[in-house]
């Protein structure tokens, strides 16, 4: 595919903001969950966009043709997978009237534009070494658990900790996504918490919100060496009266 590229400069008083917009094919999208899709988008003829992508959490702008509003979308494949394959993988929460609705009526080797990637994702460094921070809380609810998957399958030495937890909350089962992968999240030392907000009546695991669930176990023996990654806001831990303490990193 020929890669083009469209500059768009808007000036606000002295301050001029250049968008430079790639365009690339749509190389799979399908349902990950009720309301969400999975999206693959091959960026293997824009090694600068691919390599603009270095830490989980990190996002993009994104056009859909004939709308001109973009969309930012949070990356949810790991680093390598954009370094090795030239491929970035996306959950989108298909909602009505919004540009991730005109990107999920979309399909294979459709063709949306893309800016290099955004931001300074989660600064997990901060969270080292790993004996230092024996325990780390992981929260997430809905389409955030995005980049939450990039953070985990780019490993952040969940094995060598001896408390890795993940409170990942969702309406009910049919809305959450990724549960092909909890398998492997846990081997890699992470351990998962569904937290379901309108569960049916045959489930027995943890109801209501991510914060109250925290709340339910907590089981924090010290929260000075407690890191915790959020995609979300802070309320969701500070309940309990810990949440001073931790260490973010969001």
């Amino acid at each position: 595919m020929q890669q083009t590229s469209e500059t768009v400069t808007i000036e606000y008083g002295q301050y001029r903001h250049t968008t430079l917009w790639t365009p690339t094919p749509i190389s799979l999208i399908e349902p990950a969950a009720e309301s969400l899709f999975h999206i693959s988008i091959n960026v293997s003829d824009a090694p600068h966009i691919a390599a603009s992508y270095t830490r989980p959490g990190q996002y993009l702008q994104l056009k859909v043709p004939d709308s001109p509003k973009p969309s930012f979308l949070a990356i949810a494949s790991p680093p390598l997978l954009a370094a090795e394959r030239g491929e970035f993988q996306f959950l989108v929460k298909n909602v009505a009237g919004s540009t991730a609705e005109l990107l999920c009526g979309l399909n294979k080797g459709d063709v949306v534009e893309l800016t290099a990637v955004m931001g300074n994702g989660f600064d997990v460094d901060r969270l080292s070494p790993p004996e230092d921070f024996p325990t780390v809380l992981v929260f997430a609810t809905g389409s955030g658990i995005s980049p939450i998957r990039s953070l985990i399958e780019s490993g952040f030495s969940a094995d060598k900790r001896s408390d890795v937890r993940l409170y990942y909350g969702a309406r009910n089962l049919q809305r959450m996504a990724y549960q092909d992968r909890f398998k492997d999240w846990e081997s890699s030392g992470v351990k998962i918490v569904p937290v379901l907000s309108q569960p049916d009546e045959k489930w027995t695991g943890e109801a209501g919100y991510v914060q109250a669930a925290f709340c339910r176990s907590k089981n924090i023996s010290n929260p000075n060496s407690t890191g915790v990654v959020l995609c979300g806001q802070k309320q969701m831990t500070e309940a309990d009266g810990y949440g001073s303490e931790f260490t973010y990193v969001a």
